[in-house]
């Protein structure tokens, strides 16, 4: 996670664009927080500003499923580094989406109210099924293909699964499975073994289970994920001879084994995985690996759209509608 005094993760394509004419949105992730900013020109959204931060929400969730003070201020503090970016956006077309560590959060409102008055606006904490919504329309707009796909989002604290078609989904979910919490349940000693990489998927595919039959009789022609593991599963398997942005069955299962010889999280580390994902790593590829089996899955491409870019592209068509 950046701290103060780091230059956070700053991409500005289009800086001279004037701030009413931006739409902006921030993604409040179980694992990570990101802010984009963007201008529609031409069609296509131009980037303006994109911000990332690992604020490991999820991690300061107690016993009681309450966010402890650290996580409190780790979020605050990276959401007023966002807010200096949302000067003059104006308020409707500015929308801040929390998922499933607030979701699962007992105290999410005050968590809401302290966000509200630090970015002067609402918060949202949305249901899986709208994130998997946006993720589907994030991911869709990033990958212009036709055809049937499968979308799969593996975040901190929960999985969507999409099946759809152009920009329309036509059957949505999403699990409480997520790197973050799923670290947590199988990994908490920092122990990497074979045997916990096993259970870590049994865990998955038992729930998995009921979305099989409905999901396969669908069916789909090609399999999709977003996010940051899926990212960085692509990133590593590309440096060692895969085919860039992609993720074949052989190369996870590689990959997979890879990580049991590390044998503890504090010695993960490969090339094309950034640090600071590396404890929660495994878990994420334990997660992909149960849902490669389940789905009976060859490859996945990783589409470079998600939530946060689904919130601007949803933003549009309710413009577009409006009378």
């Amino acid at each position: 996670m950046n701290s103060p005094t780091e230059r956070p993760n700053l991409v500005s394509d289009a800086p001279d664009v004037p701030p009413a004419q931006r739409l902006a949105a921030i993604d409040l992730g179980s694992n990570s927080f990101h802010l984009l900013v963007a201008h529609h020109q031409a069609g296509r959204l131009q980037v303006v500003a994109r911000l990332g931060e690992k604020v490991q929400l999820a991690a300061g969730l107690d016993a009681t499923n309450r966010l402890d003070e650290a996580a409190m201020e780790r979020a605050m503090a990276c959401l007023s580094r966002f807010a200096p970016l949302l000067d003059g956006v104006v308020a409707d077309r500015l929308r801040v989406v929390g998922t499933s560590a607030l979701r699962t959060a007992r105290n999410r409102q005050s968590f809401v109210e302290r966000a509200e008055a630090l970015l002067g606006c609402r918060v949202e904490v949305i249901p899986g099924h709208e994130e998997a919504r946006l993720i589907y329309l994030g991911a869709a707009h990033a990958m212009a293909e036709s055809g049937r796909r499968l979308v799969v989002d593996i975040g901190g604290g929960s999985t969507e699964f999409i099946v759809g078609e152009r920009l329309k989904p036509l059957m949505l979910e999403s699990l409480d499975i997520g790197c973050v919490t799923h670290t947590r349940r199988h990994f908490a000693d920092g122990h990497l073994s074979a045997a916990r990489m096993d259970q870590a998927e049994a865990d998955v595919r038992a729930q998995l289970a009921p979305l099989r039959a409905s999901y396969s009789e669908l069916g789909w022609d090609e399999a999709l994920g977003s996010s940051g593991t899926i990212k960085a599963a692509a990133s590593v398997l590309a440096t060692s001879g895969g085919t860039p942005g992609e993720i074949c069955r052989a190369g996870l299962a590689e990959l997979r084994q890879r990580l049991i010889d590390c044998g503890h999280l504090e010695r993960v580390a490969l090339e094309g995985l950034k640090p600071d994902r590396a404890r929660i790593f495994p878990a994420g590829v334990a997660i992909l690996a149960a849902i490669f089996e389940a789905f009976e899955l060859t490859t996945m491409r990783y589409a470079d759209g998600a939530l946060r870019e689904g919130v601007l592209h949803d933003m549009l068509a309710r413009e577009a509608s409006r009378p």
